[in-house]
């Protein structure tokens, strides 16, 4: 039986934040943006949780209802990034700190690798430690995937974590040459061409 998988919506938003920073704070391309390892939660999660309101109000945001896991995804046009709401910009800059040069660097480099094609972005998964290998991740992958392959739609993500690419490898991700930032820390872009355009 598969774990159940829920839509989140506003009132997710602060602990779904917290669970992605506490995934992504010891990755090589975390420490790279935040080094300070006394600053990198507090910047991370503040960043994160930006994102996940522009994401709550135009993509889609799936978590299990025991607040284990998430995934965050963005639809996309075929422009590098979604025209996001408000003043997410600036607001971006606000809470990035004296970081903001690496945060706006590592946008411009995603941004050159992103491909043009129309597609879903994920733009974060996280699954509590102790809940991994309970096959969290792949219920959140394929309850999106299912809509994405009915669509006819192609998915996209970026991995700093190899053991989650592997992951992404076994649901149909096929992973590109890594993307490095200046310290060669590695980011691998991947793409999932639907079910339904795969044959």
């Amino acid at each position: 039986m598969h774990p159940t998988v829920t839509r989140a919506d506003a009132s997710d938003a602060l602990w779904a934040a917290d669970l992605i920073t506490r995934g992504l704070e010891s990755q090589a391309p975390a420490v790279w943006l935040v080094p300070p390892r006394a600053r990198r939660h507090a910047v991370l999660s503040t960043a994160i949780r930006a994102s996940m309101h522009a994401a709550l109000e135009m993509g889609e945001v799936l978590c299990t209802p025991d607040r284990t896991g998430v995934a965050v995804w963005l639809p996309h046009d075929g422009d590098p990034w979604p025209a996001l709401p408000g003043r997410f910009d600036a607001r971006m800059d606000e809470v990035t700190a004296e970081f903001g040069d690496r945060f706006r660097q590592l946008v411009q480099l995603l941004a050159a690798h992103h491909p043009a094609e129309p597609h879903h972005h994920l733009l974060f998964m996280a699954v509590e430690q102790n809940r991994r290998g309970e096959g969290l991740g792949s219920a959140l992958l394929r309850a999106h995937h299912a809509r994405l392959d009915a669509a006819g739609i192609p998915a996209y993500l970026v991995s700093g974590n190899p053991a989650a690419r592997d992951l992404y490898a076994r649901h149909g991700y096929r992973a590109s040459a890594p993307i490095l930032l200046p310290d060669g820390a590695a980011f691998w872009p991947m793409w999932r061409r639907s079910a339904r355009t795969s044959n």
